[in-house]
């Protein structure tokens, strides 16, 4: 990747992988840290990008594939080490000043499984289409849509304090044939 015209390209993506890293990571230092490491594999593996496709797909497709990549290594280190968070409500300190509806959003939106959030972020913050996102995710279209329809349910009853459908009839799975 040493031309100009490669690099300017690249640049212009930066705004939207930065949007989209935060709402991953839900904090700007790893968002930042993500967009750096997206950025520096697609300079890497340029040669891999095909030239004509698209190539905010392709560079969603990377940060998707490290964010996803990392999360798995988080979960393999600190397997012995979590906490339940209402174990430990009582130490955590809320933000003073009136809590506004943005920064509820962000809580309920980080409190939606991964497979959720990185959906319904990317068709609704990113505007892509269910088969750009289910090409970036690595998924079929119809489990791009199941997940967005769970995802808008369960946002929905998160940031109107109800407890969500899903976790209150949660039933064990069992095979039929």
């Amino acid at each position: 990747m040493n031309s100009p015209s490669a690099t300017n390209s690249l640049v212009v993506h930066i705004p939207d992988l930065r949007r989209y890293a935060r709402s991953l990571t839900g904090d700007a230092w790893a968002a930042d840290d993500l967009v750096q490491d997206t950025l520096e594999r697609a300079c890497e593996r340029w040669q891999l990008w095909s030239a004509g496709s698209d190539l905010r797909a392709w560079l969603f497709t990377l940060m998707h594939n490290l964010f996803v990549d990392s999360a798995r290594r988080a979960v393999r280190q600190q397997a012995s080490q979590q906490v339940d968070v209402d174990d430990v409500a009582h130490e955590l300190q809320s933000p003073a000043g009136v809590p506004d509806q943005a920064m509820d959003l962000q809580r309920c939106l980080l409190r939606l499984p991964p497979e959720q959030r990185e959906v319904l972020l990317l068709v609704t913050l990113q505007d892509l289409g269910y088969e750009e996102a289910a090409r970036i995710t690595g998924v079929p279209i119809g489990t791009v849509m199941s997940r967005l329809s769970r995802a808008r349910a369960r946002l929905r009853d998160l940031m109107d304090g109800r407890a969500p459908a899903a976790a209150a009839q949660a039933t064990a799975l069992r095979r039929l044939k």
